[in-house]
């Protein structure tokens, strides 16, 4: 049958992606051969940097969910159970999760029973949406104490703290086709860098000569340093603390990398001004579905600074809210 290949220090979180994804064959009990898991394929790879091989797998019992395992340990109501969520994010011993108002009084043990049984060493409580130029998460710690982690991610290292920087793996696909980029010989600036989401994948898997990583947060800075040295690419990526608005210099990048959310259009006149003639500009930004791509290109268009310029695709990063979708557009600029 057909399986997954991954590397043994990625498999819980490729394990994870594809059950979300319900890619993952549960009627096949995953396999390993010295560093590397196979993880049985329902369907297509939804995970192109792990590749497809044929395996001989065994059959296993009835497949439990976590959650059926997590409810045993919980003293709670029938009604109350039912409303464990199935959706968490893993960063490397630290989970983070989301709970209705109904299992707000039961959070503590809640989150020992996801702890124990998912392995983590500590749990986050999401409590609001992330806010503010620095995006600082709004979480409470539930379970454990140290929650500064190192997180694997497509053979790249991430060291991080959770609970004072952001990391979204909503944003897996679009770190991806980043890493699937050919990028040789490019100048790239990461105009919003946070702890390495986009530069790390750009300088380690697309190859570039040189990254230029903005971030205006100082936790953050510490972090993508740190994150630059576990990675080897010390001299092709320069930090800029600060402002992205501030960084000198006029036409010189290849490409310029907008991963930011809901005002990313009031940096558009930055982007212009930074991306050579013929270069590329990957902008994101949230909009309502009912103005989507008419509101990105109005965007686009009042940013250019008279730029012209080609779209060259637009694509759905993930959903944001009820009626919101976070989005990318590709330009050529001219």
């Amino acid at each position: 049958m057909k399986a997954l290949r991954v590397p043994k220090l990625e498999a819980d979180q490729a394990k994870d992606r594809l059950n979300r994804l319900r890619q993952l064959d549960l009627d096949w009990r995953p396999g390993s051969t010295g560093d590397i898991v196979l993880l049985p394929l329902k369907g297509e790879n939804p995970l192109p940097l792990y590749p497809v091989v044929e395996a001989e797998l065994e059959r296993q019992d009835r497949h439990r969910p976590p959650q059926e395992h997590i409810a045993e340990l919980l003293e709670l109501p029938p009604e109350l159970l039912r409303l464990l969520p199935d959706k968490y994010e893993r960063l490397g011993h630290v989970l983070v999760i989301r709970l209705p108002e109904e299992l707000l009084p039961h959070r503590i043990a809640v989150a020992e029973a996801y702890a124990k049984v998912l392995r983590a060493k500590a749990v986050l409580l999401v409590k609001g949406i992330i806010t503010g130029t620095e995006r600082r998460p709004d979480v409470e710690l539930v379970y454990g104490t140290d929650t500064e982690t190192t997180h694997l991610e497509s053979g790249i290292l991430y060291r991080l703290d959770p609970a004072k920087v952001m990391f979204s793996s909503g944003n897996f696909d679009e770190k991806q086709r980043m890493a699937a980029l050919d990028c040789r010989g490019e100048t790239i600036v990461d105009m919003f860098a946070g702890i390495g989401y986009f530069t790390l994948p750009l300088a380690v898997k697309a190859g570039a000569e040189k990254v230029v990583a903005c971030e205006i947060n100082p936790v953050a800075v510490g972090f993508l340093e740190r994150n630059i040295r576990l990675n080897g690419v010390e001299d092709r990526v320069r930090v800029f603390q600060g402002d992205n608005r501030d960084l000198p210099g006029e036409r010189f990048a290849d490409r310029v990398v907008m991963g930011y959310v809901n005002v990313t259009w009031k940096f558009l006149p930055k982007a212009f001004s930074l991306v050579k003639e013929g270069g590329i500009i990957h902008y994101q930004d949230t909009c309502s579905i009912d103005r989507i791509p008419q509101g990105l290109i109005d965007n686009l268009q009042k940013g250019s600074c008279g730029r012209p310029f080609d779209v060259l695709q637009i694509r759905e990063v993930k959903a944001y809210a009820p009626s919101i979708s976070h989005m990318v557009v590709d330009i050529k600029v001219f």
